[in-house]
Formats: C-alpha cells, structure tokens, sequence
C-alpha cells in the first residue's frame, strides 16, 4: 500500500505544481496589464517593478490555490479512471476513499500552510505593496495624475487631464488647473484652462515646468469690503502659451522603500482583526447613542420629564394638546414643530452617509477575518469536489476536466463576489457572505463522493427514463 500511495500522491504534486505554475502566471500576466499603465515609461529600474510583482503575488495565492486544486483533482482522478487504474485497485478490495488518503493527509498539510500564509505573510506584502505603490506615485508627477480625475501634486496644484500621451506621458489634452492662492489656502480661487500641455524639466532640476496652450486663467479676486465683495469680482486672461512651474523639491526627495501609515483590512492578522473589529464597533455603537441623544435633547422631550412639575387636569371635551393654547400661540408651536421636524430629517439624512461608509467598512473588517478562515476549508472541500467528479467522468488531461474545473470554480468564485458586495452595505451579514459559496460547494461535495465510491454516475439516465415509464404505466 506503501507503494500505491507514493504513487498517487506523486502523480498529484506533478500535477499540482504544473498547473499551479501555469495559473500563477497568468494572474500575474493580468496584474500586469492592471498596473501597466503606472509602471511603464516611468524610469523606474526594472529591480522596482520586480519588487511591485513580488508584493503582489501572494494576494492570488486565495484565488490560484483553490482553483489549482480542483483542476488538479479532476486531471488525476480522471486519469486513473480513464486508464482503468481505479478498476484495478477496486479489483484488489482498494476503495476510492483508501486510493485518497495520502492526497487527504497532503490536502490537510496545505490547508493549514495557506492558512498561515492568509494571516501572516498576505497581510505583510499587502501594506509592503501599498506602501510601494503610494512611494512611486510620487516619484512622477506624471504617474500621479490620472485621466479624468483631479490629482494633487505638491501642497498648491491641482490637476485634470483628459488624456495622457508620449513615450512618458508627458503630453497632455484637455488641461484643468486649480491652484490655491497662497494667501487664502482653503478655496480654489484660481483656475486655468488649456486645450493641450506638456511637461518639461532640465536634469537635476527640482522645478517642473508645464507648458500649456491655447487657454485662459480665471482667477476670483478677494475683497475685504462685503460690498465690494458681494460684486464677485474676478479677473480673467486669454493666452496662447502659458508655464506653469511646479516645485519638485519633495518629490524628487521620494525614498522608495520609506515606510508610510497605511492601514485597511487587508493588513491585519486575525488576532489583530479582533481588535479592530470590536474597537470599530464599539466606536460605531457609541457615535449612534450619542446621536440619538443628541436629537431627544434637540427635540425638547426632555424638558417634559420634570418630576417636579405637578401635570394639570385636563378639561373632558379637549380635543387636542393645542386647545390649552390661544390661537397664535397654537400656530407659533406648529410652525416650530414642523421646523424641528425638518431640522431632524436634514441631519438624519446627513448621518445617514455616515453611517454607511462606518457600516461598509466594519463589514470589510469582517469578511476580511472569515476570508482567512475559509480558506484552508475551502481547499479541502474543493479537493472533494474535484477528485470523485474526476473519477466519475473518467477522463483526464488539460481538455473536459478543465472546462469542467472552470466552469465550477467561476460558479463558486462569482457567488462569493456577489455574496461580499451585498454584505458591504449590509443587506447581508459578513459571516453569510464570506461562507456562502463554500457551504453550497460542501454537500456537493458529500453527493459526488458518495456517487463515485458506489460507482454511479452524476445522472443516471436509464433510471430517470425507467420511473418516467412507470409513472405513465400507471396512470
């Protein structure tokens, strides 16, 4: 037996490693072509690029591993049935559940080893490749703008572009500048416009000029007198060509490998996830208590608790609270009601946003923290999904298993996506979401194990037909 499972689990981790091999490359090829458009003609030296790929990686580990085991299952198992391996081990007393032992023990073995590397090693190289990302957008002014979006650069500029172009992508199109005014940092007073720009500096220098063309610069003139001001004064001119210089100093001074404070719920292990988690609940449970005390106050109920004083009797034909009142004073008290009213809605609805965003991101600590955990579950779990659906559907190789691998672990993967995007805004609980797509794949699971342990299709045709016969026979 000795022998017999050296030689199963060899031809598994042949396999395995192969197709892992081959999936891992191309996800890399795809987060290539994601961050090509920040890497490329930047100058920066290959040895940074490689380090960008390096912190990268282990984020597809969750996503490559499951989808190598299940491809590698459905290959071997497909084999063994296809070569007629399996008929010979169950010809010496060998079942299906014995043949996979030492593939269960080696599954196990993985499941724990990806575990680890969930909660240690990904969130290290997520913050090292953040940290990375975040120290090369500020190696480029040219890297930090994006097409269609304002970007700052330095502490004064604000930036539009709606196209980048050249071999550094020094030549823009549709150029919107927002510079603060010195003098009055908190509002974009002034703002210049041009149909094209282009970056030029000199080697070594610290000043960045951007050349633009064929615009006009608005600028909003500050007065001190109200009444002047009231006027909106401002000042405007029409140019054929325009610099702008921008002090590179800080830039230019960018250390890649510096260490920057970052932090999202990708970056954390599990024992440092709890802590998140119960110091974001308790912060969220409190902000809501002290709202909610907020408006009881503003609402003026309070006032109405006074133990001292003594409540009245009532006359028996009042209608309403308001007959105590005269007529405008009745009036006055609706007109303050109905403004309270509105005062309340405004700001429910200003919080409404708030709480949100602290909602979504609670939801992401979590999901992060049962990622971590259904990882290792779901390997073993899709090991029993794959090995008995190849060993019945006995086939082997690259052709129906992976098709059939694909098709499966899309239906898995794709649940989970949509299960994560209810659970950020709290349709559904995070638990529910991060788990879903595993507890579907689990019975499967049981049913293709039983099915192929007592040599039985995944859908016996005959038996269908025969019962339909009956049915009809009968009636």
């Amino acid at each position: 037996m000795k022998i017999l499972d050296k030689y199963i689990l060899v031809s598994y981790l042949k396999t395995f490693f192969s197709v892992f091999v081959i999936l891992m490359f191309i996800f890399v090829l795809q987060t290539i072509w994601l961050y090509i458009a920040e890497l490329a003609g930047k100058d920066i030296d290959f040895i940074i690029i490689l380090k960008f790929l390096w912190f990268f990686t282990p984020k597809l580990i969750p996503l490559v591993l499951p989808l190598t085991i299940l491809v590698t299952s459905l290959m071997v198992f497909g084999g063994f049935s296809e070569r007629y391996e399996f008929a010979a081990m169950k010809s010496t007393g060998i079942s299906l559940q014995r043949a996979m032992r030492s593939l269960t023990v080696f599954i196990s073995i993985l499941a724990l080893t990806a575990f680890f590397f969930a909660n240690n090693i990904i969130p290290y190289s997520e913050y090292k490749w953040q940290n990375l990302r975040r120290n090369l957008a500020q190696v480029s002014p040219s890297m930090v703008i994006s097409e269609g979006q304002f970007s700052q650069i330095g502490e004064g500029f604000n930036i539009k572009v709606d196209d980048k172009y050249g071999e550094n992508n020094e030549f823009l199109t549709g150029v919107i500048i927002h510079e603060k005014n010195p003098t009055k940092p908190n509002g974009n007073y002034i703002v210049t416009i041009a149909q094209t720009g282009e970056f030029k500096s000199k080697e070594g220098s610290n000043t960045l000029s951007l050349v633009l063309n064929d615009g006009s610069r608005y600028e909003d003139i500050q007065e001190k007198d109200i009444k002047k001001q009231k006027r909106m004064p401002f000042a405007k001119t029409d140019f054929k060509q325009y610099i702008v210089n921008i002090d590179l100093t800080e830039l230019n001074n960018t250390d890649i490998d510096r260490e920057n404070d970052l932090s999202n719920q990708n970056m954390f292990n599990i024992r440092e996830l709890f802590v998140e988690i119960d110091s974001l609940s308790k912060d969220y449970s409190k902000d809501i208590q002290t709202f909610a005390n907020n408006s009881y106050y503003r609402a003026g109920v309070s006032k109405f608790n006074n133990k001292k004083t003594k409540a009245k009797k009532l006359p028996d034909s009042l209608n309403s609270y308001l007959d105590l009142f005269s007529e405008k004073r009745q009036t006055e008290i609706a007109k303050m009601a109905l403004n309270n009213a509105k005062s309340t809605l405004q700001t429910i609805n200003a919080k409404k946003k708030t709480y949100q965003i602290k909602t979504k991101r609670l939801n992401k600590y979590e999901m992060s923290l049962h990622d971590k955990q259904v990882l290792p579950i779901a390997c073993i779990i899709l090991f029993f999904v794959g090995a008995p659906l190849g060993a019945i559907i006995r086939k082997g190789g690259m052709g129906l298993p992976m098709v059939i691998a694909i098709l499966l672990f899309l239906t898995y993967h794709f649940i989970g996506i949509f299960a994560k995007n209810s659970a950020e805004d709290g349709t559904l609980h995070p638990f529910i979401a991060t788990w879903l797509s595993t507890f579907i794949m689990f019975p499967l699971s049981i049913w293709l194990t039983y099915r192929a342990t007592t040599d039985q299709g995944i859908f016996d045709l005959d038996t269908f037909v025969g019962r339909i016969t009956k049915l009809f026979k009968k009636k």
